[in-house]
């Protein structure tokens, strides 16, 4: 019993320490966005403080991020909801047919650094004159969310027994009306990981739409910059836009975890 409740104990020590320093950044930036910036400066770090909302104030009345969300939003609902209009047939196509190169293929555009892209696209972006445009920041950002689907779906349409198809098949629909009726129905878990995964790497993505948008289709990542300047870095006003860019995303994780566990694992062992 006493080693029993000492190898308890210890599981909920470490449990508790590995999470204190994972969420120690967190809640020191979520602390810190309440904070002025002599507090935030200031060493020793102070820990007991008068909280201010000022710097939240200056996120949203003086830097207009209402804007930036709604380009982030529009960029990766466009970029997500194209990956999955052409992922998830991809994906079936590779997981019913066994076309493991393409699979490799899709693979090698996610595992390539997204900067050795940057210039392609910036060439031609520029010549077909849609530089600041949505065009091209959801194209780009599809580099980012279609192999994630392809990736997820084709890995849980395999956890799909091949026979409930085969038996609407049988009785005569086609494939295609099979794929829409059965397996996509039966593909929740796995379409809402996809999408959620994909969209959290479009929202957070800084590089694409670093070099892509301009003042038109500014992003939420490159709205931060709108703090530093030459002379100083407003501690205060990044700490808060940080806590404003990921509450979305924590939101969203927190909503459909449950999918997202379920969609990742449904795929590691047929069904």
């Amino acid at each position: 019993m006493d080693k029993r409740w000492l190898r308890k104990t210890l599981f909920y020590i470490a449990v508790i320490g590995i999470s204190l320093i994972v969420l120690f950044p967190f809640l020191w930036m979520l602390a810190s966005s309440f904070k002025t910036q002599v507090d935030i400066i200031s060493w020793p770090p102070r820990l007991i403080f008068s909280p201010t909302l000022q710097n939240y104030r200056r996120v949203f009345e003086e830097q207009d991020f209402l804007k930036y969300f709604l380009n982030s939003t529009i960029v990766g609902g466009l970029a997500v909801g194209f990956s999955l209009l052409l992922g998830l047939p991809a994906a079936y196509s590779i997981s019913r047919y066994t076309q493991q190169r393409l699979a490799v293929f899709i693979l090698l555009a996610r595992l390539m650094p997204g900067i050795s892209f940057l210039m392609p696209w910036y060439i031609v972006f520029s010549r077909l004159n849609l530089m600041d445009s949505y065009v091209a920041l959801v194209l780009s950002h599809m580099l980012i969310a279609l192999p994630i689907v392809v990736w997820i779906m084709s890995t849980y349409f395999n956890g799909i027994p091949r026979e409930l198809e085969e038996s609407a098949m049988v009785d005569g629909a086609t494939r295609q009306h099979a794929f829409l009726a059965i397996i996509l129905p039966l593909s929740g878990p796995g379409i809402i990981t996809a999408t959620t995964l994909s969209f959290i790497f479009s929202w957070n993505n800084f590089m694409f739409s670093q070099v892509l948008s301009m003042e038109k289709t500014k992003t939420l990542p490159i709205a931060v910059y709108n703090f530093v300047s030459y002379a100083e870095v407003d501690w205060g006003g990044v700490m808060a836009a940080a806590v404003a860019i990921m509450a979305p995303a924590i939101i969203l994780t927190m909503i459909f975890q449950k999918y997202v566990v379920k969609g990742l694992t449904m795929g590691a062992v047929k069904g």
